[in-house]
């Protein structure tokens, strides 16, 4: 059965039905035809997306039985309901148990179109709302909003969650792109500290001259354009999460100052000898080796070693290929709601260069590409495409395999008989594979 939003009609007389049929097909609205209500119950899954017109008389189940049974598996399915002249009191009883609509015989075609583009647009909103539901419902999880089923993947979500609720200072490090500041968001929206602010403060955005003040504030008249008291980015974060983000950019006579608010608790505002109680757990990222950086003089190592106590790897997006359609899935389905377009089809030309594709801009790359697909653009330039490591066609595939392993145990919960019938592939086979992979 088609799952986009179509027709089903429910009719046993076959004049009645293919009259039905011409009315919604000079209108371009899509239908389908049957002479029973099993027929419709065989034919209509969990995914379906239209609506039901039915007759009430029908051989075996009659359309007050079948609109039972299709509001039980889903509530806001409409059900139009065809009456004799003779069952219009039971049609109204039917509207009060849950039907969309009825329509008396003989009834125009005007009729009819105007009925079922009313529920066609019901079934479009409801079916939009349910959809925003499931995303928002999602985004409540950490497997809703660190996407991926790679070991690294897992592993980061193990560690997020083991110490999101601690007071422990965080450091991120990954490439550009690999979403930094998202595992700091998960870090604060997993923990206690939720409720109160999250402040963001890129250390490589600001000159000189104006760090200090963003971040620790200042007194009006401290000094020249200093109109009025500023609270800075550490004072707006009490009781929240301070992050850092390019931290290894930080001004080395400033990093003095945040240890030393980091050792203490207190701050005080430029131009002010008053202390200030602060409580803010602090997450820092970055691109750079900070190790490195503070052994060579480059970082504070002191203020290192305070930002150090939990590090958070992320991987780039070359080391965990497994993931990539995956989150190409999600960023495609993301985009075509943003732009209100259908989700275009993957063809294999786009998939063998996803998976191919050496991603230096790791995880907003591929927000890119998926963005422009969506848009029914190309997903790739012509130029500046090429793998600068030289990925292999054998790693690509190994990869693309992988994820369609994982896709198939995850939608069976693991279960390896019914992911071997799933995939079409024998149990012993899959067994295989999946000790190769390290799957579980």
């Amino acid at each position: 059965m088609n799952t986009s939003l179509t027709v089903l009609i429910v009719e046993d007389d076959p004049h009645v039905l293919l009259g039905c049929q011409q009315a919604l097909s000079l209108e371009d609205i899509p239908c389908q035809g049957v002479g029973s209500a099993e027929e419709a119950l065989a034919l209509i899954g969990d995914d379906f997306a239209g609506i039901v017109v039915s007759d009430i008389r029908l051989p075996g189940i009659d359309g007050l039985e079948l609109l039972n049974r299709l509001k039980a598996r889903d509530p806001s399915l409409p059900v139009v309901l065809i009456t004799g002249h003779g069952d219009i009191s039971m049609a109204v009883g039917a509207m009060r148990g849950g039907a969309y609509d009825f329509m008396e015989k003989p009834f125009s075609p005007e009729r009819l179109v105007d009925v079922v583009r009313r529920a066609l647009e019901q079934r479009g909103l409801a079916r939009e709302v349910t959809s925003l539901r499931r995303q928002l419902a999602g985004r409540s999880t950490l497997e809703g909003r660190i996407i991926g089923r790679s070991p690294a993947m897992q592993n980061l979500r193990e560690l997020i969650a083991n110490v999101a609720d601690t007071s422990a200072n965080v450091l991120i490090e990954g490439e550009t792109g690999t979403g930094k500041e998202l595992v700091a968001r998960c870090l604060h929206d997993f923990s206690r500290r939720q409720p109160q602010p999250f402040v963001a403060l890129n250390c490589g955005g600001l000159p000189e001259n104006l760090f200090e003040s963003e971040i620790f504030g200042h007194e009006a008249n401290a000094f020249t354009g200093a109109g009025k008291r500023r609270i800075g980015k550490i004072e707006h974060a009490n009781g929240g999460t301070l992050f850092l983000d390019e931290v290894e950019s930080m001004p080395l006579n400033l990093q003095i100052k945040l240890l030393r608010v980091l050792q203490e608790r207190t701050l005080e505002r430029l131009g002010s000898n008053q202390s200030i109680e602060v409580d803010c757990r602090v997450i820092a990222a970055t691109k750079a080796d900070l190790d490195e950086l503070s052994r060579n003089n480059g970082f504070r190592s002191d203020l290192y070693y305070r930002l150090n106590v939990v590090t958070l790897e992320l991987p780039p997006l070359r080391e965990r290929r497994e993931d990539i359609l995956q989150l190409f899935e999600y960023f495609l389905e993301q985009s075509a709601l943003r732009f209100d377009r259908e989700i275009p089809v993957l063809d294999n030309q786009t998939l063998s260069r996803l998976m191919s594709h050496d991603w230096p801009g790791n995880v907003r790359e591929l927000r890119n590409v998926a963005e422009r697909y969506a848009l029914g653009l190309p997903a790739f330039k012509k130029s500046g495409t090429q793998s600068a490591s030289g990925v292999g066609f054998a790693e690509a595939v190994e990869a693309f395999e992988r994820n369609l392993l994982s896709d198939a145990l995850a939608r069976n919960n693991g279960n390896l008989s019914q992911a071997s019938i799933d995939l079409g592939m024998a149990k012993t086979t899959l067994f295989d594979k999946v000790k190769k992979y390290g799957l579980s």
